[in-house]
């Protein structure tokens, strides 16, 4: 008997019943959306970063358990089906790094075990990226973490702010570095009154390409720390320009020859080549290059990490005549004794995004402010897996931003 079709039935579920969200967006089919979203860990901040990032993109976050065994190893277990779908893995750097490190790189393992089709890891703040450069006799413990990620099964990474823009570079699979500058001016414009009477402050030379970009989109001035109150580690000698021991000398060698004053050489115990008397650097006392006298000053800086050296400039430029200093950072790290510094130093504000989880520092020290990144996240997410063009993300973005 021949089955009989009846083009006007109604559906079970009129599209009038699909649940909306609060703001007016429709709910997308999570069956059918072809990515997941899952958090790297269980922390509380992790978890609620994860859940704004879904609620904007309308979907469920991923079933998921991340724990640590009795031996303290990282376990994951992924609860519901993930092949051949986009999966984006959250994951938020909280105090113990390392742990935070293995978590993510088991939850991409255990993904492209399962069969994702690309795995792409959300890390808002990448960790290891102070450690981008050869320093004395260490290593780049940042290129070894690329490396780590990309054996892992990553594909793909969404992060913001690198402390150097050429750590993108230790990648083999793209990399997009997202800014948080939109929000911090978004916060600097509306939460800082008479802000037209503020000047952008550079902590250090190196910093001032930064500080140059956010005071040309607030057409306000630029000042610049110059200087250092003491030699900083990276100064002290380490022993790689330090002569070979005597027991290598060759018999015979007359030493190795060094200039000397009025033109003359003199001989050195040390075999070797001819080389000249390398000067040693020296550093000028801190000063500031602008003027900040009667003017809200402005410190912009990526990491905001130990604090004393931005105690130590603020009470420089309270000595200049600034009469309110505000630190906007990217990552607010805060470690140690970082909140108790803060809350008795000549800083009346400090500003962060939620890229790092800070609640615990937040209660210790009330000048610490957080300003919200999760919308740009989403987005990336979303124009991520539609193939769209994140070029809109960065739009009136300088290149040293």
């Amino acid at each position: 008997m021949p089955i009989r079709r009846f083009a006007g039935q109604k559906s079970l579920f009129p599209y009038s019943q699909t649940p909306k969200l609060s703001y007016g967006y429709r709910k997308m089919n999570v069956s059918r959306s072809g990515y997941r979203v899952f958090s790297a860990n269980s922390s509380t901040a992790c978890i609620e970063l994860a859940k704004k990032i879904t609620e904007r993109l309308g979907v469920e976050l991923g079933k998921s358990v991340v724990y640590q065994g009795s031996n303290s190893e990282t376990k994951v277990e992924v609860q519901e089906s993930v092949r051949g779908q986009d999966i984006f893995i959250i994951q938020t750097i909280p105090r113990d790094v390392n742990t935070a490190i293995m978590e993510l790189l088991v939850m991409a393992y255990a993904l492209k075990t399962n069969c994702a089709k690309n795995i792409i890891g959300v890390i808002p703040y990448f960790p290891y990226s102070k450690q981008c450069k050869m320093r004395k006799r260490g290593s780049i413990v940042c290129k070894l973490l690329a490396s780590m990620l990309a054996k892992a099964g990553l594909t793909h990474i969404i992060t913001m702010d690198l402390h150097q823009k050429e750590i993108q570079g230790f990648f083999s699979f793209p990399v997009d570095n997202l800014r948080a500058s939109p929000f911090l001016i978004q916060y600097i414009q509306e939460e800082i009154p008479d802000y037209r009477n503020a000047v952008i402050v550079a902590r250090s030379p190196s910093s001032a390409k930064r500080a140059q970009s956010y005071a040309e989109r607030l057409r306000l001035g630029l000042a610049v720390m110059h200087g250092e109150a003491h030699h900083s580690e990276l100064d002290m000698p380490d022993g790689r320009q330090s002569p070979p021991p005597l027991s290598r000398t060759t018999p015979g060698h007359t030493g190795l020859e060094l200039p000397s004053g009025g033109g003359r050489r003199r001989q050195s115990s040390y075999p070797g080549l001819e080389l000249p008397i390398m000067m040693a650097k020296e550093k000028p006392p801190i000063t500031v290059v602008g003027d900040v006298g009667g003017r809200i000053a402005i410190i912009v800086d990526d990491i905001i990490d130990d604090v004393e050296d931005f105690v130590a400039t603020a009470e420089i430029l309270k000595e200049r005549g600034a009469y309110k200093i505000y630190i906007m950072a990217t990552h607010g790290l805060l470690s140690a004794d970082a909140p108790r510094l803060l809350e008795d130093s000549a800083i009346d504000e400090v500003v962060v995004t939620n890229t790092v989880p800070h609640e615990v520092q937040k209660l210790q020290c009330p000048k610490i402010k957080t300003v919200d990144v999760s919308m740009i996240l989403a987005e990336a997410i979303r124009r991520t897996h539609n193939g769209e063009s994140m070029a809109y993300l960065f739009r009136n973005i300088a290149v040293d931003d």
